[in-house]
């Protein structure tokens, strides 16, 4: 029997283990910061699953290991999940975590507890068939991917200096094989006018006027933006998410407005880049760069649920691995012997941890997910168990050909 074979047998005999493992996750809320609770079970699930060392670092990130070869593969996914938005809009309560018919229901199945779901389970695999390749097999259940995607892995690199060989993000892909997507930044723009008493406006300067004028050339910078040469990541945007403005009263001319851009980032646009078109965009607006308006990339830091303070700069790369690398072929390879077809090799729309894994470290990754992204955030989530089957054999078939 080939061993594609026999771990898809064992992946199946592991279905109900695999899905329950993840309906036990989906009953523990775990927004970002709160995942202590939801990181004890996986803990307790990767010991049980035959693990030769589980750890908890200073972040709070879960770190599952198995051997001790010299190449280091990681499987990655967030524990972390998005809030339930208005319960109204959900048929279910979202912490359910159900098994019913073919699917694992409640908040976090998709995004992305399944991946670790099916991470463990492969885990579980490669000790059963005996593993004895040459390699380092981590499992890393990561904490505040929502709040601020790539820190985890910041940490992990930089703090616990856990740098990969080879990594795949089990965020979802919809079983397909994913190299790459767009970055993002953060952006804050901050005009400064001058208050006066709203009966004679013409006597101030109204921050609210000047940050109107730069809004509509946020939205022409918009068109213009262009897509990468081979078109594989798509066009860059920015958007307007954020607009607030102050006064002494609301007798008086806005003397302040604070506008937050979401910019994202295609091939070939970086940090610098972005920050020089937004200050065009200031003095096609008639503004003055660092005297009408100053432009801030933003940082990230807050408390992890251990107590650890830690942040980033709001920058997160852009990334993308070409088609014919070895980490992308070897998930071919994996895939066409496990489910004897081609996969298909594509993108994410949105961004995951591989702004810094790739986008800042260079570790060459894929992703390879269970579920569908469309079902990202959104109410009612549930996740096909098929999926997690086919997500954890192919997992533990990558392990023997990387």
């Amino acid at each position: 029997m080939s061993n594609a074979k026999k771990i898809m047998e064992l992946a199946e005999k592991y279905r109900d283990y695999t899905a329950n493992n993840l309906a036990k996750m989906v009953k523990i809320p775990s927004e970002s910061m709160q995942e202590k609770d939801v990181q004890a079970e996986v803990v307790r699930q990767m010991k049980e699953a035959g693990f030769d060392e589980v750890r908890v670092d200073g972040l709070g990130n879960v770190i599952g290991r198995i051997g001790n070869g010299k190449t280091v593969l990681a499987i990655d996914g967030h524990v972390d999940t998005v809030g339930v938005g208005n319960r109204v809009n959900w048929d279910f309560d979202p912490f359910l975590g159900e098994v019913k018919d073919g699917y694992v229901w409640g908040r976090g199945t998709i995004d992305q507890e399944g991946g670790i779901a099916a991470s463990i389970t492969a885990g579980r695999i490669l000790k059963e068939l005996g593993f004895d390749k040459d390699l380092t097999f981590y499992v890393v259940s990561s904490v505040m991917e929502e709040d601020c995607d790539g820190l985890c892995w910041k940490y992990l690199v930089e703090e616990e200096k856990l740098k990969p060989d080879f990594v795949i993000s089990t965020e979802p892909t919809n079983l397909n094989i994913y190299r790459g997507h767009r970055g993002r930044m953060e952006i804050g723009v901050d005009f400064r006018g001058l208050s006066c008493h709203g009966s004679a406006p013409e006597r101030g300067k109204n921050a609210a006027y000047m940050a109107s004028r730069f809004a509509l050339e946020i939205e022409k910078l918009n068109e213009r933006l262009q897509p990468d040469s081979d078109n594989f990541l798509g066009k860059g945007t920015v958007t307007i998410s954020e607009f607030k403005s102050g006064s002494p009263s609301l007798c008086a001319v806005a003397d302040f407005v604070h506008i937050h851009l979401d910019r994202r980032l295609t091939w070939g646009e970086t940090k610098e880049s972005a920050v020089k078109e937004v200050e065009e965009c200031i003095k096609l607006a008639g503004l003055k760069v660092g005297e009408d308006a100053k432009v801030t990339v933003l940082h990230y830091e807050e408390v992890a649920y251990t107590g650890l303070k830690y942040g980033m700069e709001k920058y997160f790369p852009t990334w993308k691995i070409p088609e014919t690398e070895h980490v992308v072929q070897a998930g071919v390879k994996s895939f066409k012997e496990l489910f004897d077809k081609d996969p298909k090799v594509d993108k994410w729309t949105f961004s995951t941890n591989g702004v810094t894994i790739n986008g800042y470290y260079k570790i060459p990754m894929i992703g390879f997910g269970p579920g569908n992204e469309v079902y990202a955030h959104a109410p009612n989530e549930k996740i096909p168990v098929d999926d997690l089957v086919k997500a954890s054999a192919f997992y533990a078939q990558y392990a023997y050909n990387i």
